[in-house]
Protein backbone atom coordinates (compact mmCIF):
# COMPACT_ATOMS: atom_id res chain seq x y z
CA UNK A 1 0.00 0.00 0.00
CA UNK A 2 0.85 3.39 -0.58
CA UNK A 3 -1.00 5.54 1.31
CA UNK A 4 -3.11 4.12 4.57
CA UNK A 5 -5.42 6.06 5.92
CA UNK A 6 -5.62 5.62 10.08
CA UNK A 7 -9.42 6.06 12.21
CA UNK A 8 -10.03 5.62 15.14
CA UNK A 9 -13.65 4.51 16.59
CA UNK A 10 -12.97 7.61 18.85
CA UNK A 11 -11.47 9.56 20.68
CA UNK A 12 -8.42 8.53 22.63
CA UNK A 13 -7.96 4.88 21.51
CA UNK A 14 -4.38 5.54 20.75
CA UNK A 15 -4.58 6.46 17.54
CA UNK A 16 -1.59 8.82 17.47
CA UNK A 17 0.60 6.23 18.75
CA UNK A 18 -0.68 3.61 16.60
CA UNK A 19 0.23 5.46 14.11
CA UNK A 20 3.83 6.30 15.09
CA UNK A 21 4.38 2.36 15.52
CA UNK A 22 3.02 2.02 12.08
CA UNK A 23 5.57 4.15 10.64
CA UNK A 24 8.63 3.37 13.30
CA UNK A 25 7.70 -0.41 11.67
CA UNK A 26 7.55 0.44 7.99
CA UNK A 27 10.81 2.87 8.72
CA UNK A 28 12.85 -0.30 10.19
CA UNK A 29 12.10 -2.32 7.23
CA UNK A 30 13.67 0.53 4.93
CA UNK A 31 10.22 2.57 3.50
CA UNK A 32 10.50 6.12 3.47
CA UNK A 33 7.62 7.28 5.49
CA UNK A 34 5.08 10.46 5.65
CA UNK A 35 2.88 11.21 7.90
CA UNK A 36 -0.24 13.74 7.27
CA UNK A 37 -2.30 14.76 10.00
CA UNK A 38 -5.56 16.09 8.43
CA UNK A 39 -6.87 17.84 11.16
CA UNK A 40 -5.33 19.24 14.59
CA UNK A 41 -7.45 20.36 16.97
CA UNK A 42 -6.73 21.38 20.88
CA UNK A 43 -3.28 22.92 20.39
CA UNK A 44 -1.51 26.54 20.04
CA UNK A 45 0.20 27.50 17.15
CA UNK A 46 3.31 26.93 19.18
CA UNK A 47 2.53 23.58 20.71
CA UNK A 48 3.86 20.17 19.30
CA UNK A 49 0.72 18.63 17.60
CA UNK A 50 0.09 14.95 16.46
CA UNK A 51 2.56 14.76 13.63
CA UNK A 52 5.16 16.22 15.55
CA UNK A 53 4.66 13.53 18.13
CA UNK A 54 4.46 10.60 15.70
CA UNK A 55 7.87 11.80 14.23
CA UNK A 56 9.10 12.18 18.13
CA UNK A 57 8.44 8.51 18.47
CA UNK A 58 8.93 7.07 15.32
CA UNK A 59 12.29 8.90 13.86
CA UNK A 60 12.95 10.52 10.34
CA UNK A 61 8.70 10.76 9.01
CA UNK A 62 8.55 13.64 7.06
CA UNK A 63 5.66 15.37 8.78
CA UNK A 64 2.39 17.40 7.12
CA UNK A 65 -0.38 18.88 8.77
CA UNK A 66 -2.94 20.51 6.87
CA UNK A 67 -5.16 22.95 9.45
CA UNK A 68 -4.52 23.41 13.09
CA UNK A 69 -7.10 25.05 15.46
CA UNK A 70 -7.00 25.90 19.23
CA UNK A 71 -10.35 24.02 20.80
CA UNK A 72 -10.08 20.59 21.10
CA UNK A 73 -13.71 20.10 19.03
CA UNK A 74 -14.38 18.10 16.24
CA UNK A 75 -12.60 20.10 13.14
CA UNK A 76 -15.47 21.96 11.60
CA UNK A 77 -16.53 23.01 15.12
CA UNK A 78 -13.33 24.00 16.04
CA UNK A 79 -12.72 25.95 12.75
CA UNK A 80 -15.77 27.98 12.89
CA UNK A 81 -15.23 28.52 16.19
CA UNK A 82 -11.81 29.87 15.69
CA UNK A 83 -13.28 31.85 12.38
CA UNK A 84 -11.09 29.65 10.59
CA UNK A 85 -11.49 27.88 6.85
CA UNK A 86 -11.61 24.91 7.54
CA UNK A 87 -9.92 22.06 5.52
CA UNK A 88 -11.90 19.65 3.12
CA UNK A 89 -11.86 15.79 1.75
CA UNK A 90 -10.21 16.75 -1.33
CA UNK A 91 -7.20 18.96 0.00
CA UNK A 92 -6.41 15.85 2.50
CA UNK A 93 -6.24 13.66 -0.81
CA UNK A 94 -4.44 15.84 -2.91
CA UNK A 95 -2.04 16.92 -0.01
CA UNK A 96 -1.40 12.42 0.39
CA UNK A 97 -1.41 12.09 -3.04
CA UNK A 98 1.49 14.60 -3.81
CA UNK A 99 3.41 13.05 -0.70
CA UNK A 100 3.25 9.63 -2.64
CA UNK A 101 5.76 10.69 -5.13
CA UNK A 102 8.03 10.82 -2.91
CA UNK A 103 7.69 8.61 -0.03
CA UNK A 104 6.75 4.68 0.01
CA UNK A 105 4.32 4.78 2.61
CA UNK A 106 1.66 8.18 3.15
CA UNK A 107 0.16 7.88 6.66
CA UNK A 108 -3.20 9.94 6.81
CA UNK A 109 -4.06 10.48 10.59
CA UNK A 110 -7.54 11.77 11.31
CA UNK A 111 -9.29 13.51 14.19
CA UNK A 112 -11.21 11.07 16.26
CA UNK A 113 -13.29 9.15 14.13
CA UNK A 114 -14.11 8.07 11.08
CA UNK A 115 -17.08 10.37 10.76
CA UNK A 116 -16.12 13.36 12.51
CA UNK A 117 -17.34 15.96 9.97
CA UNK A 118 -14.14 19.13 8.85
CA UNK A 119 -16.03 21.44 7.66
CA UNK A 120 -19.76 22.49 7.22
CA UNK A 121 -20.79 20.33 4.14
CA UNK A 122 -20.31 17.34 6.15
CA UNK A 123 -16.94 16.16 5.03
CA UNK A 124 -15.41 13.90 6.75
CA UNK A 125 -12.28 11.45 6.94
CA UNK A 126 -14.40 8.76 4.70
CA UNK A 127 -14.79 11.29 2.00
CA UNK A 128 -10.81 11.55 2.29
CA UNK A 129 -10.37 7.62 2.62
CA UNK A 130 -12.93 7.12 -0.95
CA UNK A 131 -10.75 10.11 -2.97
CA UNK A 132 -7.43 8.42 -2.22
CA UNK A 133 -9.04 5.00 -2.73
CA UNK A 134 -6.99 3.76 -0.02
CA UNK A 135 -7.13 0.94 2.82
CA UNK A 136 -8.22 2.53 5.98
CA UNK A 137 -6.48 0.81 9.61
CA UNK A 138 -9.22 1.22 12.31
CA UNK A 139 -7.90 1.46 16.08
CA UNK A 140 -9.81 0.48 18.76
CA UNK A 141 -10.29 0.25 22.54
CA UNK A 142 -9.60 -3.42 24.33
CA UNK A 143 -12.34 -3.43 26.73
CA UNK A 144 -16.11 -2.88 27.21
CA UNK A 145 -17.96 -1.03 24.26
CA UNK A 146 -15.37 -1.65 21.65
CA UNK A 147 -17.31 -4.14 19.67
CA UNK A 148 -20.41 -1.93 18.84
CA UNK A 149 -17.78 1.35 17.60
CA UNK A 150 -15.63 -1.14 16.02
CA UNK A 151 -18.77 -3.20 13.90
CA UNK A 152 -20.38 0.59 13.50
CA UNK A 153 -16.96 1.22 11.99
CA UNK A 154 -16.97 -0.95 9.68
CA UNK A 155 -19.76 -1.27 8.37
CA UNK A 156 -20.02 2.38 7.06
CA UNK A 157 -16.53 1.38 5.46
CA UNK A 158 -18.04 -1.19 3.89
CA UNK A 159 -21.23 0.73 2.53
CA UNK A 160 -18.90 3.10 0.98
CA UNK A 161 -16.94 0.07 -0.42
CA UNK A 162 -13.68 1.04 1.23
CA UNK A 163 -10.80 -1.34 2.48
CA UNK A 164 -10.45 -2.35 5.96
CA UNK A 165 -7.38 -3.19 6.43
CA UNK A 166 -7.92 -4.57 9.77
CA UNK A 167 -8.23 -3.45 13.01
CA UNK A 168 -5.01 -2.54 15.64
CA UNK A 169 -6.26 -2.55 19.29
CA UNK A 170 -4.38 0.77 20.73
CA UNK A 171 -3.74 0.35 24.33
CA UNK A 172 -3.59 -3.52 25.72
CA UNK A 173 -3.60 -3.42 29.16
CA UNK A 174 -1.18 -4.73 31.99
CA UNK A 175 -3.87 -6.84 33.18
CA UNK A 176 -6.56 -7.36 30.38
CA UNK A 177 -10.04 -7.89 32.08
CA UNK A 178 -12.45 -10.82 31.15
CA UNK A 179 -13.99 -7.97 28.21
CA UNK A 180 -10.96 -7.44 27.01
CA UNK A 181 -9.35 -11.26 26.38
CA UNK A 182 -12.79 -12.35 24.69
CA UNK A 183 -12.72 -9.31 22.65
CA UNK A 184 -9.63 -10.83 21.28
CA UNK A 185 -11.75 -12.91 19.34
CA UNK A 186 -14.71 -11.13 18.94
CA UNK A 187 -13.11 -7.80 17.14
CA UNK A 188 -11.42 -9.82 14.11
CA UNK A 189 -15.49 -11.33 13.81
CA UNK A 190 -17.43 -7.85 14.09
CA UNK A 191 -15.09 -5.94 11.80
CA UNK A 192 -15.08 -8.68 9.45
CA UNK A 193 -11.00 -7.73 8.96
CA UNK A 194 -8.24 -9.58 11.00
CA UNK A 195 -6.59 -7.80 14.51
CA UNK A 196 -2.99 -6.58 13.33
CA UNK A 197 -2.32 -5.91 16.39
CA UNK A 198 -1.76 -4.53 19.94
CA UNK A 199 -0.14 -1.85 21.40
CA UNK A 200 0.76 -1.84 25.53
CA UNK A 201 -0.72 0.80 27.34
CA UNK A 202 1.56 3.25 28.45
CA UNK A 203 3.52 2.59 24.90
CA UNK A 204 3.55 6.09 24.17
CA UNK A 205 5.59 7.44 27.27
CA UNK A 206 8.46 5.25 26.31
CA UNK A 207 11.82 6.65 25.52
CA UNK A 208 12.03 6.97 21.65
CA UNK A 209 14.85 4.13 20.95
CA UNK A 210 12.61 2.01 23.02
CA UNK A 211 9.91 2.61 21.16
CA UNK A 212 11.40 2.37 17.90
CA UNK A 213 13.09 -1.19 18.88
CA UNK A 214 9.85 -2.29 20.38
CA UNK A 215 7.34 -1.36 17.50
CA UNK A 216 7.79 -3.89 14.79
CA UNK A 217 6.84 -6.43 17.65
CA UNK A 218 3.14 -5.21 18.13
CA UNK A 219 2.14 -4.92 14.81
CA UNK A 220 1.73 -7.66 12.43
CA UNK A 221 3.72 -8.68 9.14
CA UNK A 222 0.96 -6.59 7.12
CA UNK A 223 2.32 -3.53 9.25
CA UNK A 224 5.68 -4.26 8.69
CA UNK A 225 5.82 -6.36 11.95
CA UNK A 226 6.24 -9.80 13.45
CA UNK A 227 3.12 -9.38 15.83
CA UNK A 228 1.87 -12.91 15.94
CA UNK A 229 -2.09 -13.16 16.62
CA UNK A 230 -2.21 -16.83 17.33
CA UNK A 231 0.43 -16.49 20.63
CA UNK A 232 -1.33 -13.31 21.87
CA UNK A 233 -4.53 -15.43 21.86
CA UNK A 234 -6.59 -14.57 18.82
CA UNK A 235 -8.30 -17.56 17.51
CA UNK A 236 -9.73 -16.45 14.87
CA UNK A 237 -8.92 -13.61 11.92
CA UNK A 238 -10.60 -13.48 8.47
Amino acid sequence: MTVLVITGTGTEVGKTVTTAAVAAAALAAGRTVAVLKAAQTGVRPDEPGDADEVARLAGAVTKAELARFPEPLAPATAARRAALRPVRPREVAEAAAKLTVEHDLVLVEGAGGLLVRFDDEGGTLADAAELLRAPVLVVASAGLGTLNTTELTARELRRRELDLAGVVIGSWPDSPDLASRCNLADLPDVSGAPLLGALPAGAGRLEPADFRAAAPGWLAPRLDGTWDAEVFGVREAP
